[in-house]
């Protein structure tokens, strides 16, 4: 399955508008491939962009993996929960285009473990990640959000 999210058109949610997304490149097959715009705003130190940006685009990438793939099997009531996140950094992210790349290394009913990477425009690898991740029922989330919310 492939999502795009065209020029001038909003990004699905204003989660991922924050991030910077400009399209879904692909989604499907338990991989994702997604675009982002890093700006100045989110950088510091003359123009390198913040962790949090790099380990929410991985992070992003690899939660529509899971997505993609139990969208494909017909099962659109599922969130993709970070149990854990790592996030290795090797070269610092500019301004411009970033490409993240997320896939799952094995997948259960309840639980999957994802891996991830983010490249610049050139295509070199800035920084990788892994995540446990827990599937659970968007009804259920929801739910308990408004509960919380009162």
């Amino acid at each position: 399955m492939t999502d795009s999210v065209a020029a001038g058109v909003q990004p699905p949610n204003e989660m991922l508008a924050t991030l910077g997304l400009q399209r879904i490149v692909a989604m499907g097959g338990g991989r994702s491939r997604m675009e982002f715009l890093a700006g100045m705003h989110m950088c510091h130190s003359g123009g390198v962009v913040q962790g949090g940006f790099v380990s929410g685009w991985i992070d992003a990438a690899m939660a529509h993996a899971i997505i993609g793939l139990h969208h494909e099997k017909g099962d659109f009531d599922v969130s993709p929960i970070s149990l854990e996140l790592k996030i290795s950094f090797f070269a610092p992210a500019r301004p411009g285009l970033i490409v993240a790349e997320g896939w799952i290394e094995q997948g259960g009913r309840s639980t999957c473990f994802a891996e991830g990477h983010l490249l610049d425009a050139t295509g070199k690898v800035l920084a990788k990640g892994s995540s446990t991740i827990r599937l659970m029922s968007n009804a259920k989330i929801e739910a308990a959000s408004r509960e919380a919310v009162g």
